[in-house]
């Protein structure tokens, strides 16, 4: 009788439990055959694809016009690569000790690893991955992050490939210039650049654990968090111990860092378009794109910008709005510009004080600039055959076409007679300036209206703005919208003895082997002759430089001074606000613009800034600014007056006004009085003590109909 336990096989007896064992063994043979064949299939059927774009991105920096401080940076990621000589041995000793411990070893993938993390995870609070850094590198760069067989697979087989294609050397500095650290930051670089405030090359052994601490877990190991150096502590103290054990780190050294996380330093602002500053980073970008740089450069090409930002000039500019302007008006918007005269160079831009919470840029925005659009009208008399001298008609009210004009503000409503244009620019009389549109048409409103706007084109204001002005006899007012960069930019055509050159904000663009991709040339033209800008800049220092006689004597500086106050009113008879107050000036070397709204742009300050004439707050603003960006050693001239005379024809007298029923002309015939009644005498009129209105206030930004109504202006 057979044993149950043995069976013949072939002529002898074998316990069944040996056979058992055999076949066993045969099919774990083949099974690592078959894997083996299956995976030299696979091996040779999956390529390497192309890396995840966003991870091949680095960080783009923008710079002042110094190339040294720094404005802030696009990206679509913070990287900024590094070569492995930047990156010190205690970082890369601290990446394998956290890691994979055996990454100079393995092939990739590391069998043994799996089995060992999965039992030290089971039996300890510390958190030991499976995967090797090749794998990691491989998953973050060419793969997606989904928890599939078929991701795994591809894993580890791009994992070998990778271990067969690079040296260790190349895939530990690919890995550590492309892994995530947290708070935003992408890389070794960027990372000691966040936690430490230095750049890689200077980590020190503990900073080194420190990060490679991180890489676990960005955001269960984030310092910054509530508790996140508690539970950093533990794992900190894990790869110190591996570094020891590698020979990275002795005895001693040991002893000395283990317990104990380095410093960190304050956490950054992680939002780069906080503040003001925010509103030139947008600027930045957007003219980048207008240079045909694409978002993939701009955002994730590694770039260095240097831009026309002067980091004197930008700080003053921020620290003149935050000195001069009322606290506690929420809704008062202040834009101010600076540019260099003969180049275009922006210099300063204040659009805003926090681009994340508006990204409206009062600085580039349209905003109706009031009588400092008069300045142009300065330059087309001037270009038209009048001058300084020549007379006009300051009487107020001013009947012309069926409208009614009136001087108001700092005049108030004085009705000043013949006056020359010198004059009339220095008190800002709108009836003047009225009267020079329709004597410069010889009667013909639009034809006299088109020299103003011919004029503030050729000054530099864009032809796309020009054809959005309506040619009427309120024009020279300044009823339409005009951003202060605009405004700024044509008056520095003044300033630069009329030479025009086109504002830019882009200096240089280099790549990241400093390999030149753009650099700006400025080029000038003469489109208004010296001689009349000469004597335009003549007429603009009455406005800052005659004490109370000017409507801008706020805005004087250090350095020689021209400018314009702007007090700009919207709506109709019935219903007029002031919608903004300007000053746009500048000095031989520097033209600013200075303007202040509310709300969306168009609401009303009176009663709401006090005072809002333009030459308070904006000529304030100014001075302040203007005297901190300037050079008083350095302040330039300006050129003389060039005296032009009036040509044959253009010495005008103006007709005697025509009276209303109620009103005769005075002893001068030059203005229109209230007729006394029989039974009264006149008394001189009583102070009312109120605040008057400035003499340069604009009308509605859309022109009355035909020219008709009561519009208003002033200083």
């Amino acid at each position: 009788m057979i044993s149950r336990s043995v069976r013949k096989i072939h002529g002898h007896d074998l316990p069944i439990w040996r056979s058992a064992l055999r076949w066993m063994v045969f099919l774990g043979v083949a099974g690592i055959v078959a894997g083996a064949i299956t995976f030299f299939a696979l091996y040779r059927l999956i390529g390497i694809p192309d890396a995840n774009a966003e991870f091949q991105t680095q960080t783009t920096k923008v710079y002042y016009s110094d190339g040294k401080h720094r404005i802030g940076s696009f990206s679509t990621q913070d990287r900024e690569s590094v070569t492995m000589d930047k990156i010190p041995a205690s970082m890369q000793a601290a990446a394998v000790a956290a890691e994979d411990r055996t990454f100079y070893t393995n092939r990739g993938i590391d069998f043994k690893g799996i089995i060992r993390a999965v039992r030290n995870n089971a039996t300890s609070e510390t958190t030991q991955g499976a995967s090797t850094i090749t794998q990691q590198y491989v998953k973050v760069l060419y793969l997606t992050q989904e928890r599939t067989l078929t991701r795994k697979i591809k894993e580890a087989v791009l994992s070998v490939k990778i271990h067969n294609q690079l040296s260790k050397s190349e895939i530990l500095e690919g890995y550590l210039n492309t892994i995530y650290f947290g708070n935003g930051a992408y890389g070794v670089q960027v990372a000691s650049q966040t936690y430490f405030g230095h750049p890689a090359s200077k980590l020190t052994v503990p900073e080194s654990a420190a990060l490679a601490t991180i890489i676990n877990s960005p955001t269960y190991f984030d310092p910054y968090a509530e508790g996140g150096k508690d539970r950093m502590l533990e794992r900190y103290n894990y790869v110190l111990e591996g570094m020891a054990e590698s020979g990275a780190l002795d005895s001693g050294d040991l002893a000395k860092y283990e317990g104990k996380l380095p410093d960190f330093q304050k956490k950054r602002d992680g939002n780069r378009y906080g503040g003001p500053k925010g509103f030139l980073l947008a600027a930045v970008e957007k003219q980048m794109g207008s240079l045909e740089f694409t978002d993939e450069q701009v955002r994730g090409g590694g770039l260095n910008i240097v831009t026309s930002f002067d980091y004197k000039k930008q700080n003053a500019a921020v620290k003149a709005v935050n000195t001069i302007r009322p606290k506690g008006l929420d809704k008062l918007h202040t834009a101010l510009v600076s540019i260099q005269p003969g180049s275009g160079a922006v210099r300063a831009m204040y659009g805003g004080p926090d681009y994340i919470k508006s990204q409206l840029n009062w600085a580039t925005l349209g905003t109706q600039p009031g009588s400092t659009f008069k300045a142009f009208a300065v330059v087309a008399a001037l270009e038209d055959g009048y001058s300084l001298t020549s007379t006009l008609n300051g009487s107020s009210p001013l009947r012309i076409g069926g409208a009614t004009i009136e001087n108001q503000g700092d005049s108030g409503g004085q009705s000043f007679g013949r006056v020359p244009l010198a004059r009339a620019t220095q008190k800002s009389i709108n009836t003047a300036f009225i009267d020079l549109v329709d004597q410069m048409g010889d009667g013909n409103v639009e034809a006299g209206a088109n020299k103003v706007l011919d004029a503030a084109e050729e000054a530099g204001i864009p032809t796309s703005v020009i054809d959005k002005i309506s040619p009427v006899l309120v024009t020279p007012l300044g009823y339409a919208p005009v951003s202060p960069l605009d405004m700024a930019n044509g008056y520095a055509t003044i300033a630069a003895g009329g030479k025009k050159a086109d504002w830019y904000i882009i200096e240089k663009v280099t790549d990241k082997q400093e390999t030149e991709l753009y650099k700006h040339k400025s080029r000038t033209k003469q489109a208004i002759s010296k001689d009349v800008a000469a004597d335009t800049v003549a007429a603009l220092k009455s406005t800052v430089n005659s004490g109370a006689a000017g409507t801008g004597s706020r805005a004087r500086t250090i350095c020689p001074t021209a400018g314009k106050t702007g007090t700009a009113t919207a709506g109709d008879e019935t219903n007029t606000r002031v919608s903004s107050s300007w000053f746009v000036g500048f000095t031989p070397k520097l033209a600013t613009a200075v303007m202040y709204n509310k709300g969306s742009g168009n609401e009303d300050l009176e009663g709401y800034l006090l005072p809002f004439y333009g030459g308070t707050y904006p000529a304030m603003t100014f001075q302040a600014y203007m005297n901190a960006a300037l050079n008083p050693s350095d302040c330039g001239t300006f050129p003389p007056p060039a005296n032009l005379t009036s040509s044959k024809g253009k010495v005008y007298v103006p007709p005697a006004p025509t009276c209303g029923p109620n009103q005769q002309l005075n002893g001068s015939k030059t203005a229109c009085v209230d007729k006394p009644t029989p039974t009264e005498t006149p008394t001189p009129t009583q102070s009312t003590g109120k605040p008057t209105k400035p003499t340069d206030t604009a009308p509605t930004t859309e022109p009355p109909p035909d020219g008709g109504g009561v519009v208003g202006g002033g200083g």
